[in-house]
């Protein structure tokens, strides 16, 4: 991985580790148990500063891109794959105020979600209408200088949590009818509904939200009118994927490093089960998963830091985490025998975890589907790509740091590489 991270990631790694070890995961036993969604954990991990990982210094944010992004969330994803979640979905309230959010609005919002002063969240899915973005009914009827809006989202990353919400919303017809708002929480005519009810992720909400004649300033609206259908694909692909790789990726290393130490002491026919060949085959298998998803996930990163058209590689590395995730998770069954339905042996949570990661920002058959447009040369406009050209670099110190990036070696090289803004 030194290709990848340098020593400020590995420092970050082991400062987010230490924080997982000692103030995630004990926790975790009453999470399971309760069901309860974890705001005060939200409201620490934010606390940290790392919901302003890839927002630049210039605006309180630490400035390190997308790879510290992926170290973050993985790092709190092996001990909690709910932790991880809430890291995870407010990086998505992130990018919608990066890449479309105008100067004031990047001034107002981003030195406070870079404290950890205030938790956003995007919010498209509607009940009804699902992944076809398309088909959502929610609306946004100008009014003078405010908009009023009226509809439902649901399996919104930290419903419960967050407190201004990146909506979306339908203000015409067809595919240029949708445009984005920032909704703050305590507006009159906004309530959260339903939390949600999953099998993984306790602790995580991913519930609902309700505009009820919900009214904004005309200012809240992020872009130009019209831009809605942008904010939603470019989230899902720049960072939701991406995002959701770091989960399932958290969650394998999990997986393994528990299976490995339980292989390591169970006794069975006089040795240790790990001196078994069929048990050592499925360590192996594990272990070359494990090590493939975590190479796609932080080649990745490493595009996105680069400004690299990199969608593609996006879709990969969620498709190949999840999928690898979950067929580890089944070997550790295997390997655990009965004792894996057992809680304090943590498989099942690692099984039931990983499952949640699965359809968000598409399933793996959405994943295929994309590669194979990208493979027949059918693939629409890749955002990674049209977002890095439409960067500009107001903040000189990082833009500095780019160019002197051309003239190293491949690799981060101790290097801030932050993530590209839009104009």
């Amino acid at each position: 991985m030194d290709y990848f991270t340098d020593d400020r990631h590995e420092g970050l790694r082991a400062e987010v580790r230490d924080f997982a070890e000692k103030e995630v995961r004990p926790r975790v036993a009453r999470m399971e148990a309760e069901r309860t969604i974890e705001v005060e954990l939200a409201r620490e991990i934010a606390r940290q500063g790392w919901i302003g990982v890839t927002i630049p210094r210039e605006f309180g944010g630490l400035g390190l891109g997308h790879v510290a992004k992926t170290v973050i969330i993985e790092e709190l994803a092996r001990v909690s794959g709910a932790a991880g979640s809430i890291a995870q979905a407010s990086q998505l309230g992130v990018a919608k105020v990066l890449h479309y959010g105008s100067q004031a609005q990047r001034r107002t919002w981003l030195p406070k979600f870079a404290s950890g002063e205030c938790l956003p969240t995007i919010a498209v899915t509607e009940p009804e209408s699902g992944g076809h973005v398309l088909g959502m009914t929610g609306t946004a009827v100008r009014d003078g200088d405010e908009y009023v809006l009226n509809g439902r989202k649901w399996f919104v990353g930290n419903s419960h949590i967050g407190d201004v919400h990146g909506v979306v919303l339908r203000t015409g017809q067809g595919s240029r009818g949708l445009s984005a708002f920032l909704v703050e929480s305590d507006r009159p005519g906004f309530r959260t509904g339903s939390p949600g009810s999953q099998s993984g992720l306790h602790g995580f909400s991913f519930g609902e939200i309700i505009l009820e004649d919900c009214r904004i300033p005309a200012g809240n609206r992020l872009g130009r009118e019209g831009r809605g259908l942008d904010v939603a694909y470019s989230s899902s692909t720049l960072y939701g994927r991406i995002n959701l790789a770091a989960v399932a990726l958290g969650i394998h290393t999990a997986i393994v490093e528990d299976t490995v130490r339980f292989a390591e002491g169970r006794v069975l026919y006089g040795r240790p089960i790990n001196q078994l060949p069929n048990i050592m085959l499925k360590l192996g298998e594990m272990q070359s998963r494990l090590m493939t998803a975590r190479l796609a996930a932080y080649h990745a990163s490493h595009l996105l830091d680069h400004g690299r058209a990199c969608d593609a590689e996006l879709m990969n590395a969620k498709l190949i985490n999840t999928e690898y995730a979950l067929d580890s998770a089944r070997n550790a069954m295997e390997i655990h025998a009965a004792r894996g339905l057992q809680p304090e042996f943590r498989i099942e949570r690692y099984l039931r975890d990983a499952t949640h990661v699965y359809p968000p920002a598409g399933t793996s058959d959405v994943q295929r589907l994309r590669l194979g447009q990208f493979a027949s040369g059918t693939y629409g406009k890749q955002w990674s790509a049209e977002l890095s050209e439409l960067t500009s670099w107001p903040w000189s110190e990082l833009a500095a740091q780019r160019e002197a990036h051309v003239e190293k070696p491949p690799g981060l090289g101790g290097r801030v590489l932050p993530m590209p803004l839009a104009g």
